[in-house]
């Protein structure tokens, strides 16, 4: 491999891929690098026990996710919507209730104020400056407060505020005191509005790749070839007014540019050679990965449909707090995907692996009944303990985070660039918005 090229992408996930796509077609020439011994990054495959694929990391996409349906078709991909037919389930105080309403499956008094808060949420979202957030008019008061204290403050109602707590912890993967307000705004502008970020059939949970998001990475480093490294953990990223140079273990290479392509809080634990500025410093040491274990639960068919649900259930009481059919799109097996988000990742994380299989199949059948008790596979997937990603889907910004630190998070530093989802302003945290990041620090070293 050359020891030179133009520029060096540091992570081969979605966000890393598409910038050096980008740059090669462009007629640079690039060198990735990645630490872990696969591309994909925070998506990632998985196979039951009976072959079929699942997605162990992100899998959704949907409308005005256009960059990342453009990719998955210029890559020849196929996807498919996600089942939504029938009812859903709400599950709170021990009640299992089935609807098809916009009741959210709760108690008339409590819906009528978890709705009033989706629209004052909604209406606040929409005063967001999206391309810089701590300009929005009064950002200040916005990012003092947390997700949680406005909640409180805006309603009384006990299964509301739990309601919304599930969303912050479902939507976040941290909890609802872990984040400020401005930053649950800024999220919900990038995903154009409450319900289309909510929504599976014409929101963001619309469709799935046919064999798995992961392909979207693979088929670049196709493409790429020997320009894409695995196994080559970067410890020290060097600037002069000549070049960079990117130091990993077993290595170096100089470059005239470098995209780092990582969460915040990893590239954070990179050297860097002058010091960065102490704002993008301090940054990086307040952007956690949200808690999250993805969860797979196999049977031989899919029953619920059967009974007329979707699979979709919302738990106020339970370490799982989320589920969604995840069927193969042979219904060859039925499938029910599974999250336990925020606190609900910590618990269960602290649980031994039968312990965690006996909660799994005991909640599965308490939500959907005997039918339930006797999947034939289990699969987990903790994003918490990746090495190389610490959390999904990704990084949430404290109180006071945005206001005074928020305009270094993808501002480049001399010859190094950032992207990865978290510096996206357009469906931040999802895919789409790994992928726009990417080409935004692309056309940065093309300008």
């Amino acid at each position: 491999m050359a020891n030179k090229v133009n520029v060096v992408v540091v992570g081969a996930g979605a966000a890393g891929m598409a910038a050096a796509r980008t740059l090669t077609k462009a007629g640079l020439s690039v060198r990735v690098l990645e630490a872990r011994d696969r591309v994909a990054g925070r998506t990632m495959a998985g196979r039951l026990s009976n072959g079929v694929h699942v997605d162990k990391g992100g899998q959704w996409v949907g409308p005005t996710q256009d960059a990342a349906l453009g990719l998955i078709a210029e890559l020849g991909l196929e996807t498919y919507l996600q089942y939504d037919a029938g009812d859903e389930l709400t599950v709170y105080d021990g009640n299992v209730v089935r609807y098809r309403d916009d009741s959210f499956g709760l108690p008339e008094k409590s819906a009528s104020e978890a709705r009033r808060v989706f629209t004052a949420i909604d209406s606040l979202a929409a005063t967001v400056n999206q391309a810089e957030p701590w300009k929005t008019e009064g950002a200040t008061d916005l990012d003092h407060q947390t997700f949680d204290s406005w909640l409180t403050a805006t309603t009384s109602d006990t299964l509301a505020q739990r309601y919304w707590r599930w969303f912050a912890a479902v939507f976040y993967a941290a909890e609802s005191t872990e984040f400020s307000l401005l930053h649950a705004l800024y999220h919900v502008k990038c995903g154009t509005n409450l319900q289309t970020m909510m929504t599976n059939i014409g929101g963001g949970q619309e469709a799935k790749v046919v064999g798995g998001t992961h392909q979207i990475s693979e088929r670049i480093a196709e493409e790429l070839g020997d320009a894409v490294q695995l196994g080559a953990v970067v410890r020290t990223i060097t600037q002069d007014d000549e070049g960079v140079r990117v130091d990993f273990e077993g290595g170096s290479v100089t470059a005239d540019h470098v995209i780092v392509a990582m969460p915040p809080t990893l590239a954070g634990r990179i050297r860097y050679v002058p010091p960065l500025p102490s704002t993008r410093d301090h940054l990086t040491q307040q952007i956690p990965e949200g808690s999250v274990i993805k969860i797979h639960i196999a049977y031989e068919t899919p029953f619920w449909r059967e009974e007329g649900l979707t699979g979709s259930v919302v738990s106020l009481d339970d370490e799982i707090g989320f589920t969604l059919d995840g069927c193969p799109p042979d219904t060859s097996c039925g499938v029910l995907v599974g999250f336990a988000a925020g606190a609900q990742a910590r618990a269960m994380r602290a649980l031994a692996a039968d312990e965690r299989g006996k909660l799994i199949i005991d909640t599965m059948t308490k939500w959907f009944g005997p039918r339930a008790a006797k999947p034939f596979d289990i699969g987990e997937k903790d994003w918490n303990e990746e090495e190389f990603s610490r959390g999904c889907y990704g990084g949430h910004l404290g109180g006071g985070v945005w206001t005074q630190f928020g305009e270094a998070l993808k501002a480049p530093v001399g010859r190094i660039h950032w992207a990865g989802t978290e510096t996206a302003d357009a469906w931040n945290g999802y895919i789409d918005g790994a992928i726009r990041s990417g080409y935004r620090a692309a056309a940065e070293v093309l300008a």
